[in-house]
């Protein structure tokens, strides 16, 4: 296959035997009216030192007191290649065309309906439950999705392989352009098998991109990421995020891993100055050598406080044991009745009372596919994951 047409792709960074696999073409997933775009450049595409009177901003300095080192009279970088080389060392991959970078992982998630799929025309596929997220952009752009439910099997969340297979074997008109993947999974906080996703990847009746979002995958195994087959499979894109172990949720930074020619088209589409430099500084700081170290002791910390706390809620009456695979800084509790079964209506009670009355913020999933019954709790400290324990034996 000759190689893509996406204007400003840098073709000596393309994988070794790109596409694979074979009978992918990304020409086929982007629309027609995204690959013509020109992108927007500016000035400071090429030229960012010196006396800068390209981009008319006020040449006094800034109207607030701030640090003066960040110049937030400027604009920002429009690449923040910094941030991309860190992005690059942490997670082994070639070189920063293989990263994107976005505000928090949601423009990401907005950006590849945009550049993907037609209004009214294109379809989208999820397995809940999942993160609502991707239904909200799916309607916003006018995208229909395919909804195949996880196969929720002794309380472990993984894919049902052979119900996607035949919704792709289904799709003639190849019009299904995105496949949507939480590992670990929200809500389920489970971990997608590694080999479930190169079957997909794989299959030839599926002409679109496998999307997987691994917003919590340092919380799980350290061979666990689908980030390790992003140099084989051209149609396939990893999201990540500073928000959940590096704790940077206010500064919404999202990551995008794939292949060159799906990074140029998203960095062609983007917004041109979307990373703010406040944002950008913090994130350099949070992916050096200190902030990846103290990254991992918050992991380990956190891992600690949900063996901790799953192991406590084992020894109370009226819960199941908590379901998924705990991968994530999570655990799903379904709560029971007196009669020993899952109560959506006793689950409600219990999260309104720990809200209202304990001040204790938890998130009822009962109404999900598989989470009959259950509130979702966040790991907190240990101080905090004691109260909880404490308000919530009362409830019970």
């Amino acid at each position: 296959m000759s190689s893509p047409k996406i204007r400003g792709l840098n073709l000596d960074v393309l994988p070794q035997n790109y596409p694979q696999p074979s009978h992918f073409n990304i020409e086929n997933v982007i629309r027609n009216n995204i690959l013509s775009l020109e992108p927007y450049r500016c000035a400071r595409d090429d030229y960012d030192q010196g006396i800068l009177l390209d981009a008319n901003e006020n040449s006094l300095g800034s109207t607030v007191q701030a640090d003066q080192e960040q110049e937030l009279h400027r604009y920002p970088s429009p690449s923040h290649p910094a941030i991309k080389e860190s992005v690059t060392r942490l997670r082994s991959l070639p070189s920063i065309d293989y990263v994107f970078l976005g505000v928090g992982s949601d423009e990401v998630i907005d950006l590849l309906y945009r550049v993907c799929c037609t209004p009214s025309q294109d379809k989208a596929l999820t397995c809940p439950p999942t993160y609502g997220m991707y239904g909200v952009c799916a309607v916003i752009n006018d995208v229909q999705v395919e909804k195949i439910p996880l196969d929720v099997n002794q309380g472990r969340f993984q894919l049902d392989v052979g119900r996607i297979q035949d919704a792709y074997a289904k799709d003639v008109d190849n019009k299904l352009k995105l496949t949507f993947i939480c590992s670990p999974g929200n809500p389920t906080g489970s971990l997608i098998n590694l080999k479930d996703i190169i079957t997909l990847l794989e299959d030839e009746n599926n002409n679109g991109l496998i999307v997987v979002d691994e917003a919590y995958i340092d919380f799980s195994d350290n061979d666990a990421s689908a980030v390790q087959l992003v140099e084989k499979y051209s149609n396939l894109i990893v999201m990540q995020t500073l928000s959940k172990s590096f704790g940077l949720a206010g500064i919404r930074l999202g990551i995008a891993i794939a292949q060159p020619p799906l990074i140029q088209v998203l960095s062609n589409t983007k917004a041109p100055y979307n990373i703010s430099t406040p944002t950008a500084k913090l994130a350099e700081e949070a992916l050096s050598e200190k902030g990846v170290g103290n990254m991992k002791s918050f992991v380990a910390e956190l891992k600690k406080n949900r063996d901790f706390l799953i192991s406590e809620l084992s020894s109370f009456k009226n819960v199941d044991r908590v379901i998924g695979s705990n991968d994530a800084n999570f655990v799903m509790l379904p709560i029971l009745n007196d009669e020993g079964k899952k109560d959506n209506e006793k689950a409600k009670y219990i999260y309104k009372h720990l809200a209202e009355t304990d001040k204790i913020v938890v998130r009822y999933r009962g109404s999900e596919i598989g989470c009959e019954g259950c509130l979702r709790i966040s790991i907190g400290t240990k101080t905090e994951c004691v109260e909880l324990l404490e308000k919530l034996k009362k409830l019970l």
